[in-house]
């Protein structure tokens, strides 16, 4: 859709009963409420509908609530899951009383990175082709009071039930620890699941490349859609999301984007691919460069690799995500660059010659980011190497997981835990304020809501594994 009234054409002809209108919150969790398609005019899109900002995560403070959210037509999409024929709206988020753009709204910081970059010059449009991994399970349990806390994730297909009592019997097919990636029915449990998960996500507009089991027991999953531009495929994460835990639930499964849900597996990532065009050209390749990226392409890796403990505070900003990210273990820590090398933090794929295929992975980020604030983080990032040419130094092409311990000393690393990369955000951010693209507001407040609601959370309870490490001391 391009315009309010190819949208109020939509409902019409579609014979929808409600709109869906969504927005994210700070931390990145979709938000929603629905109206009547009745209340849907020509003057909505420029109107707005009214919501409490102060009731949602990162926003405004109670004296401060009102806010509207305007819907964007270029979002519409039929929501395949409601009983009622329902369209989904995205939405942007704009102060009532100045009519201005709200400054934390992630959509908007994503949208000013996209008109920076047209902006510079450089290039016109940036790719993004993320790889949201997940775990499907068939439960997960959890509890925390001030006496008592635990955790149980259960799949049919972990490889803990080998030898558990199941009904009608255990009919084995578990695929080992780290053995996921990539066996065949019936080992793999879940590729009918996966298949109708992919054929919904064809169904909203969003095209799917491959879908496979990955590495871990117990169902962890991918499902890699194709790139697209900045916002489209920040949009596009949060539906994928969407639609993906909603058709799980609908075959009695549960599914996490937590980094690090199961013990002594893999964990899941968000390996971001990304490249510049400009005038319909790549600007990343370069025949006689090395794994044929050109000198732009160096430069932009060289700021993703400058900026990459900053960028971590968006881009892997749980504490779980420092349970994935440890150094030691098959996790993109180390801060260099390499063609096919996946122990490398950024991967230059080398599958395809195509200029067109040439791109750079970014392999630290993992589902758990806000998109559209981790994307325009990276890009920044990359913008800014790009603007200071930013030598990334020499490729890493050896197995970085063993190195001797005096060379893996001089390899630079990401944070090991969520509290340095919130503290390398605090000193290392002018790179993000450049063209009003992130605010000093927005990134103060970042930090204050994940040390105060995650790091010290955190902090202030006692571990189960404390009790078996400390109770008899």
């Amino acid at each position: 859709m391009s315009s309010p009234s190819d949208v109020l054409k939509l409902v019409a002809d579609g014979g929808y009963e409600f709109i869906d209108l969504r927005f994210v919150d700070l931390p990145g969790q979709v938000q929603h409420f629905t109206v009547p398609a009745t209340q849907l005019t020509e003057a909505s899109f420029e109107e707005g509908f009214g919501f409490d900002g102060s009731s949602i995560r990162g926003f405004q403070e109670i004296q401060e609530s009102d806010m509207l959210l305007i819907p964007d037509p270029s979002t519409a999409v039929d929501d395949q899951f409601r009983d009622r024929p329902t369209l989904i709206l995205y939405c942007w988020v704009r102060d009532p009383i100045t009519g201005q753009p709200y400054e934390k709204d992630p959509r908007y910081v994503a949208s000013k990175a996209e008109a920076y970059l047209a902006g510079t010059g450089i290039a016109d449009t940036s790719y993004w082709g993320p790889e949201a991994e997940f775990y499907i399970f068939d439960s997960a349990r959890f509890h925390q009071d001030q006496n008592s806390a635990f955790y149980e994730v259960d799949s049919i297909e972990g490889a803990w039930n080998s030898s558990a009592e199941e009904p009608g019997g255990n009919l084995a097919y578990k695929p080992r620890y780290k053995e996921g990636y990539f066996p065949v029915p019936p080992t793999d449990h879940y590729q009918d699941l996966r298949s109708e998960m992919s054929a919904r996500l064809i169904e909203a507009g969003i095209d799917v490349e491959v879908q496979h089991h990955e590495v871990g027991t117990a169902g962890q999953a991918e499902i890699d859609i194709r790139y697209g531009p900045l916002l489209e495929t920040a949009d596009k994460v949060t539906m994928f999301k969407y639609i993906v835990k909603n058709t799980a639930l609908m075959y009695g499964k549960t599914v996490t984007f937590m980094p690090k849900p199961v013990f002594e597996d893999n964990g899941s990532g968000m390996h971001s691919h990304q490249s510049l065009w400009l005038d319909g050209v790549p600007l990343f390749y370069d025949e006689s460069g090395y794994a044929g990226l050109s000198d732009l392409a160096r430069y932009y890796v060289g700021g993703l690799l400058e900026h990459a403990p900053a960028i971590l505070a968006f881009a892997a900003p749980t504490t779980n995500s420092y349970r994935r990210l440890v150094p030691g273990y098959e996790a993109p820590v180390n801060l260099v660059y390499s063609q096919r090398n996946r122990s490398a933090a950024i991967r230059v794929p080398v599958y395809s010659h195509k200029p067109a295929l040439r791109r750079i992975e970014f392999r630290c980020p993992d589902p758990a980011a806000n998109p559209y604030l981790a994307f325009a983080a990276m890009l920044m990032a990359g913008l800014d190497g790009i603007a200071n040419k930013m030598d990334p130094g020499a490729p890493v092409d050896k197995d970085l997981y063993d190195l001797p311990p005096e060379e893996l000393t001089q390899v630079p690393s990401v944070p090991a835990s969520l509290e340095e990369a919130l503290d390398a955000l605090e000193a290392d951010h002018d790179f993000l304020l450049v063209g009003d693209v992130f605010t000093e507001t927005l990134i103060k407040d970042w930090i204050a809501y994940k040390r105060t609601s995650e790091v010290d959370a955190m902090r202030l309870r006692p571990h189960p594994w404390e009790f078996m490490l400390y109770y008899d001391i």
